[in-house]
């Protein structure tokens, strides 16, 4: 059994490498999804007119590692109070965002954004600017290949990263 989550956390290079180093996700690819052109090129979404952020496609076994353990990793890999831009990298295609491929992981997703919300605030930083909506209608649009696994190619690669610093916090079961 696997199932298919959508992230969106600034460069897509970063991000994918995160996903690909955790237990139990099968595959990762990176790509452009939440925009409004058919097939859109690296170039055209770097304009910010196609409305498409850089998106990790998680291919994962919820038997081996839950959604939720992906979201824990999602909120901390990135700054989900950043809008629009994730260090150096600026422009919408480097939004926050999330999108569900179930009702379970909307619910999943939105319950995270509060818990890791009220995190924040209290440490005194922003409200969480992140995206989240269902996949359905979106067409996810695989990049072009030089960005796949870009990071294992290029292991001193460029990695936008920065992150809130806030952990997540551990849920009680």
């Amino acid at each position: 059994m696997k199932e298919r989550a959508y992230f969106a956390t600034g460069c897509f290079w970063g991000a994918e490498r995160r996903f690909w180093n955790l237990s139990g996700v099968i595959s990762t690819s990176v790509g452009y999804m939440g925009g409004n052109t058919k097939s859109p090129t690296y170039g055209e979404v770097c304009t910010g007119k196609t409305n498409h952020a850089e998106m990790v496609e998680v291919v994962f076994d919820p038997e081996q590692i839950s959604y939720q353990r992906l979201l824990e990793e999602f909120w901390v890999m990135h700054d989900p109070t950043s809008l629009n831009k994730q260090g150096g990298d600026i422009g919408t295609q480097y939004r926050s965002a999330i999108f569900t491929t179930t009702p379970e992981q909307l619910g999943l997703a939105q319950q995270s954004r509060e818990i890791y919300n009220d995190v924040l605030k209290k440490a005194g930083l922003g409200e969480i600017v992140t995206q989240i909506q269902s996949a359905e209608g979106y067409e996810y649009f695989l990049a072009e290949q030089y960005h796949q696994r870009y990071l294992e190619k290029n292991p001193n690669g460029y990695d936008c990263h920065s992150s809130a610093g806030i952990a997540y916090p551990a849920l009680k079961s």
